[in-house]
Formats: C-alpha cells, structure tokens, sequence
C-alpha cells in the first residue's frame, strides 16, 4: 500500500467518523464526490491486475440535485504513477440487479466486465467504478435514471482520486449496457458538473437509447418482440422510475403480475429474477398503456442526441439481442444529424456481453489518442 494512500486512508476515515457512517441521517449531505468511507477491497471484487483496490463511499446527487450516497471502487496499476498521476477510466457497470448485496465494489461477480476492467489496468490506467446510488447504498436505485447514472460516474472520478491522490484528473468513461446508458450522459454533463476535472471522451458500448419511445409502447398484451430479457429489464426500469417519481403512481400502471415481479425485482439480483420471471411477457406487466408517461419516460431515460463536447466511441455488436443493432444505427443517425462527432463500430460477431472483447482494441486506441 502506498505511503500517500495510507495518508488518505486515515484521513477519510476520520472524515468519516465526523461525517456519519452509511445510512447515518445527514451522511450524504456535502459536496459531491466526497468520500464518507474507504475500506481495502473484498477478495471477491478484486482484479488481478491491480496493484491497490479500495473500496469508496461517497456522496453524490441524484436527478434534480438532492444529495445520495454511492459507493464503488478503486483500482491502481502496478509500478510508480506517471508525472501527473495515473490516467484513469471510470467504468460504469451493466445490469446486475437492484438489490442490496448486488454491488460489485463488495461482491464482485461483473465477470467479462472485470476482464474489461482488468485490461486498463494492465495498460497503465486507474479504474474507478460506481455501484450506482442505491445499490448498496441508502434508498432505491434509479435504474436507468441516466441523469443520476451519469453524477454517480463522475463523482467516483472525484472520490478515486480523494482516496488514492496518484490519480490523474484526466479521464474517461466507459461502459456496457446500463453502463453504456450511464457512459452517454456522463459525456453529455461531465465538464459543466466537473470542471475542475479533465474530461477527455467516452466509450459507449451496447447502449440502450431511445428507450422512451419504446416503453411508451407498452401496455397491456404487447409481446416481448423476440428481444432478451425485455420482461426483466422493464421490471427494473419501473421499479427505478417508481422510486425517483413517486407522483406518478406507477403501481396503478401495473397489473397484479406485474406488482409483484416489480417487487421481487427490488429484493434479488438480476439472474435470481429471471427464475421468477418465467414466460411472462412485457404485456402481462400492465394493466393501462404508458403513452401518458411519454414526457416522464424521455426526461428519465431519454439519451440526448447533442450537447456533447468531447469525442465519443460507439460500439455496437451485430447479433445482439439485449440491444438490438437497429435502436442503436439509429441513434447514431440522430447524432450525425445533430453534427455531433461519433466514431461508430459495429462488431459482426459480437453479441451484447461480447462487445466488451470486441471492441476493446478500438478502445484503447481512443482512450490513448484522447488522454495523451
């Protein structure tokens, strides 16, 4: 353990001891990014090629500003920092449930997703990855809530480098799936929300856009249109959208199926629900179409299309069936349109998890080329 980071460590710890402990009232108030909590990491979520790990609590916002608290890890390469401090690619994490004891940063578990991780290290850069708020953390996690996903991603950065000060401020986000969601609007919002930090681009793989368009389509008897896991996927997305906007009555939305699918999705990690799912489909979810929750669904999943303002990888696999190739050529033209730079790859191979390994060459080419 380095010399500076046992200093820190201490310091946190008495930060911590003034500050309140996790679920303590008041413990998420402060600015964000600041730690509450740092801990060595679990053997369980580990990289091996890391030469650190620490586990964080730290505060940070969600949607409409109020404070939360989240938490994540830290991981630091092997041998001494560079002049300035490690780079560093903060990673933000796909689907793995809503409930508490699903965070990797204390259960690790992210399989291809920590080989993903792994790879930075060994090309000498720092990981820092959320857990999300709510995810191990005090109150419910806001699935798919890209605005929260994306301060969460950013005040790891800030909470990474309070941990372990031979961080980098210049840094990256990358993520897969709902980690590719959180990668988009982290980009759109990371250099107004951080300015003090030196944003340099984002690596979006499989994301899930225009998803508001789609979840207004539901209702009752809709079928799951062939795409995998769209029943498990739709029950978290209305658990989080229930939690983040209780005015909505969400549950007069749903049918009693649906209640209690949602409520099981809240209490067990996302292959537990798919025991439970069975063959129920989108439709049984529901007893009243969503079309009147149009403008809640885009404010809360939409992907904004412009307003980016550093260079942005796409990445996309071809047979995948969790994101469909077609949402995201779309939003791809939507950006082209918008005149936003994009660098966007399709893998032919690739299916959604694949994507990862697929594209990981052209990630690294572009994570070299924008943090030199």
């Amino acid at each position: 353990m380095r010399w500076t980071t046992v200093l820190s460590t201490v310091l946190v710890t008495i930060a911590a001891g003034v500050a309140g402990t996790p679920g303590v009232a008041g413990a998420a108030e402060g600015p964000p990014g600041s730690v509450v909590q740092v801990e060595p990491i679990s053997a369980a979520a580990a990289l091996p090629g890391a030469a650190d790990g620490y586990r964080v609590v730290y505060r940070t916002t969600d949607h409409h500003g109020a404070g939360r608290l989240s938490s994540g890890a830290v991981y630091v390469p092997p041998g001494e920092a560079p002049a300035g401090g490690w780079p560093v690619v903060s990673y933000a994490h796909g689907t793995i449930g809503l409930a508490d004891g699903c965070e990797p940063s204390t259960v690790g578990g992210l399989g291809q997703e920590a080989t993903y991780m792994d790879r930075w290290l060994r090309k000498g850069y720092a990981v820092v990855a959320t857990d999300y708020a709510g995810l191990g953390t005090p109150g419910e996690l806001a699935y798919l809530d890209g605005v929260a996903a994306g301060h969460d991603v950013v005040d790891m950065v800030r909470a990474g480098r309070s941990a372990v000060p031979e961080l980098s401020s210049r840094w990256v986000v990358a993520g897969l799936s709902q980690g590719g969601h959180a990668a988009l609007h982290t980009a759109r919002l990371a250099t107004t929300y951080a300015p003090e930090l030196d944003y340099r681009g984002a690596v979006a793989l499989g994301p899930p856009t225009n998803l508001d368009q789609v979840f207004a389509l539901g209702m009752p008897g809709i079928p799951n249109f062939g795409l995998a896991g769209l029943t498990k996927f739709t029950l978290f997305t209305m658990a989080g959208l229930r939690a983040a906007r209780p005015d909505l009555n969400i549950d007069s939305y749903l049918s009693t199926r649906g209640l209690e699918l949602v409520r099981i999705s809240t209490q067990v990690c996302t292959r537990e629900v798919d025991k439970y799912v069975g063959g129920a489909s989108v439709g049984d979810l529901f007893v009243r179409p969503l079309h009147d929750l149009r403008p809640a669904l885009t404010d809360y999943l939409g992907v904004p299309t412009s307003g980016y303002d550093r260079p942005l990888l796409l990445g996309q696999g071809a047979v995948d069936r969790v994101v469909p190739l077609p949402l995201t050529v779309v939003f791809a033209g939507q950006l082209a349109a918008s005149r936003t730079g994009v660098d966007f790859r399709v893998y032919p191979t690739a299916d959604h998890i694949g994507t990862l390994a697929a594209a990981f060459d052209d990630s690294a080419r572009f994570v070299d080329a924008v943090t030199r």
